[in-house]
């Protein structure tokens, strides 16, 4: 069996190398920093990037999901939910559209964002104080920026591979507990001791930060870095619930009814999609889904394996090894 260094190699990449090595399957790390490898067994060859790049989606794939708006177009298309919006290419433009967005809640991203990079949530819109600085954000990654209706409910990250869904994830946006003792920023440090957190999806969960995001949704809430909360209380410090922001993950697999399944293969399906992260706002997963009762807000071309093989709470799905199927080894 081979034996490899994997000191660099993002978490999801060392999972699918060991469970193809497991296999007899020959792995070289042609660019470590760029986790890019080749998997060869007898004639068979293949190219894989980040553990979900592969030959078996076309050019175009990543290209229609990374780009926000035309995934949105296409999943309209084919009967599935999703936000309502508009995009602009100007903070100005922005701007006269403001007043028809007065007093709702929003979401303003980057057209092309990926990571939850540049995304701002801003409840009860007020024009003249947090919304420029929402599309300034926004703006810092994309020269075209979406205004989308803010869809109330519980955000799930069904990973697709193949024609079915392998496991599912429901994403708590980045948290901690108060003890009735210590601050803001002395229970973010030491939750971040935890080993399974990291930086650079080294290691299952992303370390938490105390950044300007973090501390104006504090301010938010009328809190502070140094405040102490009581014991028991748990506290947000994002909206967004993404990993790379430091937020929990639950295994929900098991507890999401066929219905929902079959609406996330067919997003994936609708754009072509072999390897789809697809990510599901559910107001109540009991009821079947209908117009009122989930959204899709995003499709993603590079989905993470690791998050599901070590949610914060629940069960190793190993998904790698679909992975390895869908290639055909």
């Amino acid at each position: 069996m081979q034996s490899h260094n994997y000191e660099g190699l993002e978490l999801s990449t060392v999972i699918l190398i060991k469970a193809a090595e497991k296999r007899g399957i020959l792995v070289d790390i042609l660019d470590r920093e760029n986790n890019f490898i080749r998997l060869k067994k007898a004639s068979k060859i293949e190219y894989v990037k980040q553990a979900t790049k592969t030959s078996l989606d076309s050019y175009i794939v990543p290209l229609i999901m990374e780009n926000k708006e035309v995934t949105k177009l296409v999943l309209r298309e084919n009967a599935i939910n999703v936000p309502m919006g508009i995009k602009v290419k100007t903070i100005e433009e922005a701007f006269k559209y403001c007043h028809q967005f007065d007093g709702r809640d929003l979401v303003i991203k980057p057209n092309t964002t990926n990571f939850g990079l540049g995304v701002v949530i801003l409840k009860e819109l007020q024009c003249e104080t947090n919304y420029r600085t929402a599309l300034e954000t926004a703006f810092n990654h994309d020269d075209s920026v979406l205004i989308e209706e803010f869809i109330s409910g519980k955000e799930y990250r069904f990973l697709i591979i193949g024609k079915k869904v392998v496991a599912i994830l429901h994403r708590i946006p980045a948290n901690v507990m108060g003890d009735g003792i210590h601050t803001f920023e002395e229970l973010v440090a030491e939750k971040n001791k935890n080993p399974l957190r990291g930086t650079g999806y080294v290691k299952p969960l992303e370390k938490i930060k105390l950044e300007h995001p973090e501390i104006d949704f504090l301010k938010a809430q009328k809190k502070s870095i140094n405040d102490i909360p009581p014991k028991g209380e748990t506290v947000f410090l994002r909206e967004n619930s993404n990993i790379s922001t430091g937020g929990d993950s639950i295994d929900f697999t098991d507890d999401i009814m066929e219905a929902y399944k079959a609406i996330a293969v067919h997003a994936a399906k609708a754009v072509g999609a072999k390897i789809c992260g697809v990510d599901m706002i559910i107001q109540d997963i009991s009821r079947k889904p209908d117009a009122q009762n989930y959204s899709i807000i995003e499709l993603n071309f590079n989905p993470a394996l690791h998050i599901h093989n070590y949610p914060y709470v629940g069960q190793n799905r190993h998904v790698e090894e679909n992975v390895l199927n869908l290639l055909g080894f």
